[in-house]
């Protein structure tokens, strides 16, 4: 009996396989793909040997059905690396931000099912339809024996390489055309020296202008922006959601007197030269001779000689320290915690104030260092003249320094020497105070475009001193060391030359702040000697183009 029930029961399996045909064995591959055993409880035989054609288009005809519903996870199950597979289509709605995707079998060629791909990606404000195609190839899973996609990145889209993944993200900044006051655009080919400075505006200031950037699905290496950047490649653009659009920036300068000061600088190895409105602050022109990526006029950080005796005369004035008709002897040399000499040693035994200032007379200017406090020059550079305060011009800046000082830092400090360090941006600045009577920070773009707040002094350069500083810079400008720089300059103009001495340097930087009407200028030429002779005929050049 019980050989005749085993008879029975083969019978009865071989009759089943015969009527049920492929379907008994698909279920039968299923099962024992899950791990189960077969009929007498034996885990069932794997598959082996390359997909069928039945297989390959069932499997790639799930796959995409689960991507396309947006069941990643299922998705992920039916490819032979399911984590690999589970981030990347993640990625692709969330990283992506493809908000919906239909997604279309071809006709297989072997184990290789080409499909097509209609994105839709959703973005902020932005909207675009992606389409292109793919492929995926189905193999055989060597631990479940079932047929699997293989998992590769160019399975997502066909240009994505091994350790790249995929991003919707901004592209290049917006177009923004930067043009200056009157609306002439300006160019780095034109106005060299704005190289540096016209990418800064337009990154800064490109989309409070109007502008918008392009949104592009690009294609990165795993670990996003830092990681293309540490390994210094660029993302690659597979899809432009949004070409952006360009805007026009308006700034402060002036074509006119951009295209004088560049060919100014250009006579020198190492000049830099920066024009402001006075009244405003507007910076009309910035301009090096050296053109690299660090902005000397604006950046630079070196003692300017004894244009800083604009503002130790301004303290010296306030104080009743000092009156341009009061006499104020030049002597040789003086001391004050060290010798101090004149260039050349020169001597004015009868001199004022007034004449002190308009020869550069050192000596004169030392000879008031005890009666005066070791911050006055500290405050009256700040309070008055906004040096060391937070310049939001537009543009990185160096804002001035100087610091309170006793013995004979605070003596070499009234002269523009020790510690004391300017850009020409600041030293044109200086001008800019004196001839306004009171500070305006220098700026390049208007701060109603992105609401900065401008540095404010404490106060204004008191009237009657104002006066008075007009009126010795106007006599150094048409009788003392200003003159023939500033010769042929009618109007309203006031000068005040520098010459800076540098450890190490075989001639001292040359120094010049001028002035004609509403438009102030300074320039620094580095070992230049004589700052009338150097710097002052750049200076006078801007100004005789502003």
């Amino acid at each position: 009996m019980h050989k005749g029930a085993k008879i029975a029961i083969g019978v009865v399996t071989a009759a089943m396989v015969g009527a049920a045909g492929m379907g008994a064995y698909n279920l039968v591959d299923a099962v024992a793909g899950d791990g189960s055993t077969g009929a007498h409880g034996e885990p069932a035989p794997l598959r082996t040997g390359p997909p069928t054609a039945d297989e390959v288009e069932r499997t790639a005809r799930d796959f995409l059905a689960a991507w396309e519903s947006g069941d990643t996870a299922k998705a992920a199950r039916l490819t032979d690396n399911t984590a690999a597979a589970t981030t990347a289509l993640t990625g692709y709605r969330e990283t992506v931000h493809v908000e919906k995707v239909a997604l279309k079998p071809g006709t297989p060629q072997g184990a290789k099912v080409p499909f097509s791909v209609s994105a839709e990606i959703s973005h902020g404000k932005q909207r675009s339809t992606w389409t292109y195609d793919s492929a995926l190839e189905v193999v055989r899973g060597r631990s479940t024996g079932q047929a699997l996609v293989d998992w590769q990145p160019s399975v997502v889209h066909p240009k994505l390489a091994r350790n790249e993944t995929l991003r919707t993200d901004a592209g290049a900044a917006p177009q923004v055309d930067a043009v200056d006051r009157n609306g002439t655009k300006l160019e780095a080919k034109d106005y060299p020296s704005l190289a540096s400075v016209l990418p800064q505006l337009r990154k800064r200031f490109g989309e409070a202008a109007g502008g918008e950037p392009g949104l592009e699905v690009q294609a990165v290496p795993e670990g996003g922006a830092e990681a293309a950047a540490a390994a210094g490649i660029a993302p690659r653009t597979l899809h432009v959601v949004s070409r952006g659009k360009p805007a026009t920036l308006k700034t402060t300068l002036d074509a006119g007197a951009q295209r004088a000061a560049e060919s100014a600088v250009g006579r020198h190895a190492d000049a830099s030269v920066v024009a402001v409105k006075a009244s405003t602050g507007e910076i009309l022109a910035v301009a090096n001779s050296k053109k690299t990526e660090f902005n000397t006029a604006l950046m630079g950080q070196t003692a300017p000689g004894s244009t800083m005796k604009i503002i130790t005369s301004a303290m010296l004035l306030e104080q009743g320290k000092a009156a341009p008709g009061k006499p104020l002897p030049c002597p040789k040399y003086a001391t004050y915690g060290m010798r101090f000499h004149n260039v050349e040693e020169s001597e004015n035994p009868g001199a004022t104030f007034a004449q002190d200032f308009a020869a550069s007379c050192n000596t004169a200017f030392i000879s008031l260092a005890g009666q005066v406090g070791d911050g006055a020059l500290a405050a009256e550079a700040r309070d008055v003249f906004g040096l060391g305060l937070e310049w939001k011009t537009g543009l990185a800046t160096f804002d001035g320094s100087v610091p309170a000082e006793s013995g004979a830092g605070k003596a070499a400090a009234m002269i523009g020497q020790g510690k004391v360090q300017m850009s020409a941006l600041n030293v044109a600045s200086m001008a800019a105070t004196v001839r306004a009577g009171s500070f305006h920070q220098p700026y390049i773009v208007d701060p109603s475009l992105d609401d900065r707040q401008l540095a404010r002094a404490a106060r204004d350069l008191p009237g009657p001193v104002a006066e008075q500083l007009r009126s010795m810079m106007r006599l150094t400008a048409t009788s003392g060391t200003g003159a023939r720089a500033m010769s042929g300059l009618g109007g309203d103009i006031g000068a005040k030359t520098g010459s800076a001495e540098v450890d190490g340097q075989a001639k001292p930087n040359g120094w010049f702040s001028a002035y004609r009407g509403d438009v102030a200028a300074a320039a620094y030429v580095q070992q230049g000697g004589h700052g009338g002779d150097s710097a002052g005929p750049v200076v006078a050049a801007v100004l005789r183009a502003s």
